[in-house]
């Protein structure tokens, strides 16, 4: 995965707000915005974010439209999602990618984002930032806070696994990819299908059973996403029945491969959710329990 951009952000610039999944909590978004504006970030809210269809937060071109506007706009910096759930992929055909590409903004999100986050890595060459949505910044513990900040000005420098397991020892270097392990997998066989060759791969979900994750890290592993990772760390698998069983069957599927396996970062679905820089150099060590963030050229 080739990355030429990770825009950054800066105290006093504009960040726009996208629904490209399912409605939200309208008080829990003016909180989010709160808190962004908390941290000196100014906030544009597009009318059309409050729409309805079904579950989803307005028709699919709508939804799209949004991001389109906000990339296009000069004074736009950023665009963060306001909420997970299901939706960003049924809009990703409407993305005019040649704009994104040409008007390089820091995306912002996680859950049902990353089928948005992993398309704008591989289809426009930007880094992003897998960390909480606007409704998810509503009441933010302070790890979830500064590392939210510091990830999307540029200064984050490491995280640690704090309770994290050691599944296979070592350290790799890569870019750092990945997300929501079922939104990952619902788009192989698309034209978004990611590529994880030479990436430091991230994977986290919540609500889903032992076994389910086993089929779908199964089903990874025989479409070939595994073979050219350089290696493998989790956050948190929230809600998940059988919990216990992860950690066997993470060290079952990528028994074969020579890559250090970290699992236990606390990011994702969880109480705290530390912001991670994707399409950024990390040096992953998984004996130490670390993640660290090179310099970049």
């Amino acid at each position: 995965m080739k990355i030429k951009i990770f825009p950054r952000l800066e105290k006093g610039d504009l960040i726009g707000v996208a629904a490209p999944c399912a409605g939200f909590d309208p008080s829990r978004l003016n909180q989010g915005i709160a808190s962004l504006k908390q941290l000196g970030f100014a906030v544009r809210i597009p009318e059309q974010i409050y729409e309805k269809k079904r579950y989803l937060a307005g028709e699919d071109l709508c939804r799209a439209e949004v991001i389109n506007q906000l990339a296009a706009d000069p004074d736009v910096k950023g665009i963060i999602c306001a909420r997970g759930g299901f939706g960003a992929m049924r809009m990703l055909a409407h993305l005019d990618w040649d704009l994104i590409k040409t008007h390089p903004k820091l995306f912002v999100g996680f859950s049902d984002a990353t089928a948005l986050l992993t398309s704008v890595m591989q289809q426009a060459g930007l880094g992003v930032v897998h960390g909480p949505n606007l409704v998810s910044l509503a009441v933010p513990d302070a790890p979830t806070l500064d590392a939210f900040f510091a990830a999307v000005t540029g200064t984050l420098t490491g995280v640690t696994a704090d309770d994290g397991i050691c599944l296979k020892p070592g350290q790799a270097k890569g870019v750092l990819a990945g997300g929501n392990l079922a939104t990952l997998v619902h788009l192989l066989g698309t034209r978004f299908a990611p590529d994880f060759s030479g990436t430091v791969l991230f994977l986290e979900d919540v609500g889903e059973p032992a076994y389910k994750i086993d089929r779908m890290l199964s089903q990874m592993k025989m479409a070939g996403l595994f073979t050219q990772v350089s290696g493998v760390v989790t956050g948190e698998f929230c809600q998940c029945d059988q919990k216990e069983y992860l950690p066997e069957i993470f060290e079952d599927i990528f028994a074969e491969y020579n890559i250090p396996v970290l699992m236990g970062l606390a990011s994702g679905h969880g109480r705290t959710n530390l912001s991670l820089a994707m399409g950024w150099q990390v040096l992953l060590d998984a004996d130490a329990g670390f993640v660290q963030w090179l310099k970049q050229k």
